[in-house]
């Protein structure tokens, strides 16, 4: 279920918006408006006739005329949330009905409205469902866009309506050749077709006085009133109502519906059974779809802003925290000389252990190496026997985990100074100097190195590369700046043996135990810090099943740790300061933010396939382009070459989806109850520290 789940949500989340697309026009609309033609086979009793057309027989089409004194009052396009609400007040307040040709598609976005028109005695028609030019249209597209309306009234009010109004129509007299066969064939389906006979023309915004005189008939004959309810502003059609409805009211005319001007029956009838439960249906799944991609488009607004101010933060603040750290004579404190112990634990190394540990013994600083085996099975202490170095000890445990490996191997730890590392991981010469020098500063408790990608030459590497440069190193230049470093990297870190003791040593409570550490000490007061040049290259993952076990277990451990230390937020002294700045941005930017990450990629995929794509297209640069600057910069940070952001646009649409999926497992493991077991990653052993040549030194 965990892994289902996620490419589910993605695609119920893209086929709502195909929904949303589907009732705002936006998929395969149709604008075009066909020109005047002909009118030689329209019958001239139609083009002298009345506004009402019933070509329900083929062969005998007739229209009706409106009796004197009678004026339905039609709205087209809506209903509007805005407009269509004051024009029912109006027609209430003067004791008016009308008819509403309504569109399927606001139909199905405002079900109420449609809803109230039918309780308070108007008439609804059918306006087609996505307004498009019919005359266009094959009767295939026709019956589409009648039965989607038709599905859309049963699911807003209950009803099937028998009255239509054609897109674009006018009066009788401009039925040409194209449209009347749009006419005999909506006739031949059962609808009565209702065009107008005066026009408010209140679409051009003439004023009221004037959309009150072109409404007005001549000499008191009966007519079907143009107007509309939706379509832009209609604050004028709404005050002219106003003075119409009681002018014509004291001139002796009535406003009815159509069908009672007629004396015909409703044109309403009711829809049951199985019609109606699917109208309810497409009318919920409309609203859902409406309310859900309202709270995602505010979801990728907000996120658009925070990648923003994150990007910004970053920017600012490694600059700020490179300017600090490289100045000429910059010192942390008295120059740190003395030895330190390196504990390296290992479970099933054999392929990488030899170079770790010859990698350590290039070291130019003063270390013991304890090699911690946590219960291998492939011989990897055995390995480490067999290069007989003096200075570095073999501690065999049963299995029992790396946090546990951890502490046994500073139980044996001769120094005050602890680095930890892993077992695929080397260091170059001048790691482990670099990496103590901040405990020059009595206040540093821990030190996070700059753990980089060794094994960068295939595509998932290099991904992970630029990951590791952009989203890790220059984050804790960040974090180093605010006093909020979240994460000591295993790869690469290291402790204070007095700090890692009043905190009770390595828990076994999460699984990102470099992460509980590191808050913990946060919580104790302990300043965390961050050393660029104490580089360590690790092996990361090599295929996408790795990459994904790797991280499923980083995310959800993230979230245990941020969980496990929530008191923090309401604590006082260090552990509040921490509480109120670490954890809400480690929160933000490293579990909610990417979550809704993969909004830019299904929006961007939408609009590139629907439109507007030039927009879509140009927005998504400019973040790409963003990204790129900050990717960049951060390259030249770590003085690293930018080949490799050649791949950065794929990484961006791929990479993030599978990060996507990998937190969103995490979250339903973490909601669920779930456990998560530790997963050994498969290594190669290929990672070397570049230019170091392993040799033996004596060691403290």
């Amino acid at each position: 279920m965990r892994l289902l789940l996620p490419p589910l949500f993605l695609v119920a989340l893209f086929a709502m918006l195909l929904v949303r697309g589907y009732v705002h026009n936006e998929i395969v609309p149709d604008h075009r408006i066909r020109p005047e033609a002909g009118t030689g086979e329209v019958p001239d009793r139609i083009l002298d006739g009345g506004p009402v057309i019933d070509a329900r027989s083929r062969s005998h089409p007739t229209s009706l005329q409106i009796p004197d004194h009678r004026l339905v009052l039609t709205f087209d396009d809506g209903p509007d949330p805005k407009w269509t609400p004051k024009i029912l007040d109006e027609l209430k307040k003067h004791h008016a009905h009308a008819v509403f040709f309504v569109t399927g598609a606001n139909a199905s976005r405002y079900p109420d409205l449609v809803r109230r028109m039918v309780d308070e005695g108007h008439e609804v028609g059918v306006h087609t469902f996505n307004h498009p030019d019919l005359s266009y249209q094959s009767k295939s597209r026709i019956d589409w866009e009648l039965s989607q309306t038709q599905l859309a009234l049963a699911g807003a009010a209950g009803i099937r309506s028998s009255l239509f109004r054609p897109p674009y129509s006018s009066f009788a007299d401009a039925i040409d050749d194209e449209n009347w066969p749009v006419i005999q064939y909506v006739g031949s389906r059962g609808y009565i077709t209702a065009l107008d006979s005066t026009d408010s023309e209140d679409w051009q915004k003439p004023g009221i006085a004037k959309i009150v005189e072109n409404a007005t008939p001549a000499g008191g004959k009966g007519a079907v009133v143009l107007m509309h309810d939706a379509g832009g502003d209609r604050a004028e059609t709404v005050a002219a109502l106003d003075r119409f409805l009681p002018e014509l009211q004291a001139q002796g005319y009535k406003f009815t519906n159509l069908t009672d001007a007629l004396g015909a029956p409703s044109a309403h009838t009711p829809v049951t059974g199985l019609a109606l439960w699917k109208g309810k249906a497409f009318v919920t799944v409309v609203g859902v779809s409406e309310r859900a991609t309202d709270i995602l488009v505010v979801c990728l607004a907000v996120i658009g802003v925070l990648v923003f101010v994150r990007f910004g933060l970053m920017l600012i603040l490694a600059a700020v925290h490179a300017r600090r750290v490289r100045r000429r004579g910059f010192r942390w404190g008295p120059e740190v000389t003395r030895p330190v112990s390196v504990v390296v634990p290992a479970y099933n190394e054999r392929e990488c252990i030899a170079n770790t540990v010859r990698s350590l013994a290039a070291s130019d600083h003063r270390i013991e190496i304890i090699v911690v085996d946590d219960g291998s099975t492939d011989g990897t202490a055995d390995i480490v026997d067999a290069l007989r170095m003096p200075y570095v000890r073999v501690v065999r445990q049963r299995n029992a985990g790396k946090p546990a490996a951890l502490n046994n191997g500073i139980a044996h730890a001769r120094y005050d100074l602890v680095v930890m590392m892993d077992g695929d991981t080397v260091f170059e010469p001048s790691t482990v100097r670099e990496l103590v020098q901040p405990f020059g500063d009595p206040r540093v408790g821990a030190v996070a190195g700059n753990a980089k990608v060794g094994n960068r030459d295939s595509l998932i590497g290099a991904w992970q590369h630029i990951e590791y440069v952009m989203g890790f190193n220059l984050d804790r230049r960040m974090y180093d700046m605010l006093g909020c470093m979240p994460t000591i990297p295993g790869a690469v870190g290291a402790f204070r043996r007095d700090a890692l003791d009043r905190v009770g040593g390595m828990s076994e409570d999460t699984l990102a135990e470099d992460t509980d550490i590191t808050m913990a000490l946060h919580r104790d007061g302990w300043r965390v810090v961050y050393a660029e040049n104490a580089r360590a290259w690790t092996e990361a993952p090599e295929s996408v099943q790795q990459l994904w076990s790797q991280r499923y277990r980083w995310s959800y451990g993230t979230m245990q740790a941020i969980w496990k230390h929530r008191h923090a937020v309401v604590e006082s002294g260090a552990s509040g300061r921490f509480g109120r700045v670490g954890l809400p941005l480690v929160s933000l930017f490293m579990v909610l933010a990417p979550l809704l990450a993969p909004l830019i990629d299904v929006f961007l995929l939408y609009g590139l396939v629907f439109g507007p794509t030039a927009r879509t297209a140009a927005a998504w640069g400019a973040v790409l382009a963003l990204q790129a600057v900050c990717a960049a910069y951060a390259f030249r940070l770590d003085r690293e070459r930018l080949t490799h952001l050649v791949s950065l646009p794929l990484q961006q649409i791929l990479y993030r989806q599978l990060m996507y999926v990998v937190l969103l497992q995490s979250w339903i493991t973490a909601l669920t109850g779930g456990r998560l077991r530790w997963q050994k990653l498969r290594r190669t052993g290929v990672v070397e520290a570049p230019g170091s040549i392993p040799q033996r030194r004596p060691v403290a």
